[in-house]
């Protein structure tokens, strides 16, 4: 549907009283406000509710409805897999609604649907608090913790979605409604992991975790060290305290005073470590690791919040992202995964990872939608590139690793990770009789499948 399907009274009666900007094609600001992180995508939805309140999202989710559009709802963050844009329809844009309070007291964040990662890393900072988060700033906190909320410290935390006490949320129906363990817990429970199928989740309220340094190594070796480090690694983290996150990754080194010069933009292995805390017990679970001859790296003590920026993606590239969640990685998963970084688009910001699970997330008691948790370690490639001509290589190659970690699968998956890969894929994310669950929520509360541009849940 393009918009010159659009009622014009219709439109007019949506800029009426909205605090918010209201955006069409040949508006100024239009093609900055419908460009998305995934230079893959270029759609170009008829209307952009930029909104700046609940009051706005009510409006333009039953303008939305009321003429017919495909609405698109946008958070703050990177949206790889394109469905924060509708060709022809409406984007709810939250980007604005993004203010966070944060009351020490009672230890919780009140943190707006379009805010980001790092703004609420930065706005818990003076507090010594934290939210538990991803593993970059840019990251929109509202899809990232529908869809339940992985990051580097997922083993001293659990999830992001585990520290949920309240959701505010706008249903297809254009009402405002809260979600919580005591109200409306069907949809909160959904809301652990069932991502944006339910409404339009305004604003959350998390608990915070006492938390102000990190310590943190980054360290690399030759390429042809990968495998052998990687075992390493592995045998590192299956000793390690739930306080000790990271990865094992193929990336390219940028210029960087800890990069040796013969290693910057060629393929490289690193292993990441990210303690929460400092001293001693850091040094300990840090040293199996640092014994075994880096080529490179640096080890930091550094504010959480700083170390939530060292990884941040950069906009305007093209990507394909995707991940297997592996019951273990004996010595054979090792090999196929290593044997696969050569693939890579090199130099690029592409990253081959191999994450560890286990702690806090495996053993949280909560009967969330989330079957993924459980598995201990997930490999999961991440294709960055600036090219077209490499669409096919960098696309190939996330499906070769797929492909070669295979054998090891538990077959659940973290949607967040993935793009569109079909309705067998999303179930395989929630699991099946989860899904039957969720697809009884979507029922009562989007039983038109209104929002549907998400790893969505067909209603029953």
């Amino acid at each position: 549907m393009t918009s010159t399907h659009i009622d014009a009274a219709a439109v007019t009666e949506l800029h009426t009283g909205f605090a918010g900007d209201v955006i069409q094609p040949g508006d100024p600001g239009y093609d900055e406000a419908r460009t998305l992180f995934n230079a893959m995508i270029d759609r170009r939805p008829a209307l952009i509710a930029q909104c700046a309140n609940d009051d706005d999202v009510v409006r333009a989710v039953r303008t939305g409805r009321d003429l017919g559009l495909e609405i698109a709802v946008r958070g703050g963050g990177h949206g790889v897999a394109g469905t924060a844009l509708s060709e022809g329809g409406l984007v709810v844009d939250l980007r604005r609604m993004d203010a966070i309070t944060i009351d020490p007291e009672a230890g919780t964040a009140r943190v707006g649907g379009g805010a980001t990662m790092g703004l609420m890393d930065r706005a818990t900072e003076p507090y010594g608090m934290i939210v538990m988060g991803g593993r970059v700033s840019t990251t929109g906190v509202g899809g990232f913790t529908l869809g339940g909320g992985s990051g580097w410290l997922e083993r001293k935390y659990g999830l992001a979605c585990d520290h949920l006490l309240e959701v505010e949320v706008v249903t297809a129906a254009g009402e405002k409604i809260r979600a919580s363990a005591d109200e409306n817990p069907d949809l909160f429970w959904a809301l652990h992991g069932g991502g944006g199928n339910f409404g339009v989740a305004t604003s959350f309220t998390f608990r915070l975790h006492e938390l102000a340094t990190v310590t943190l190594a980054f360290l690399l070796w030759p390429p042809e060290a990968g495998a052998e480090i990687a075992l390493a690694y592995r045998d590192c983290m299956a000793n390690a305290p739930d306080d000790l996150g990271g990865a094992a990754l193929y990336l390219t080194p940028p210029p960087e005073e800890f990069v040796p010069e013969e290693m910057v933009g060629k393929l490289a292995f690193a292993t990441l470590l990210i303690y929460a805390g400092t001293g001693e017990d850091a040094d300990a679970a840090l040293a199996p690791m640092m014994e075994l001859g880096h080529t490179g790296g640096v080890v930091l003590e550094m504010p959480y919040a700083d170390m939530q920026c060292m990884f941040d993606d950069p906009p305007g590239l093209r990507n394909y992202w995707s991940a297997e969640y592996l019951h273990g990685v004996p010595d054979e998963a090792i090999a196929a995964f290593a044997a696969r970084a050569s693939e890579m688009v090199v130099p690029s910001p592409s990253l081959h990872t191999l994450l560890p699970g286990g702690g806090a997330m495996a053993d949280a008691g909560a009967d969330y939608p989330i079957p993924w948790r459980k598995a201990p370690w997930v490999a999961h490639p991440l294709a960055l590139w600036e090219d077209e001509a490499d669409d096919e290589r960098a696309i190939a190659w996330v499906h070769n690793v797929r492909a070669a970690v295979k054998p090891w699968s538990t077959g659940a998956v973290y949607l967040n990770f993935i793009g569109d890969e079909g309705r067998t894929r999303v179930k395989a994310g929630l699991g099946a009789d989860n899904y039957r669950r969720l697809a009884d929520v979507k029922s009562r509360y989007d039983p038109g499948n209104l929002f549907h541009l998400n790893q969505n849940i067909r209603p029953n």
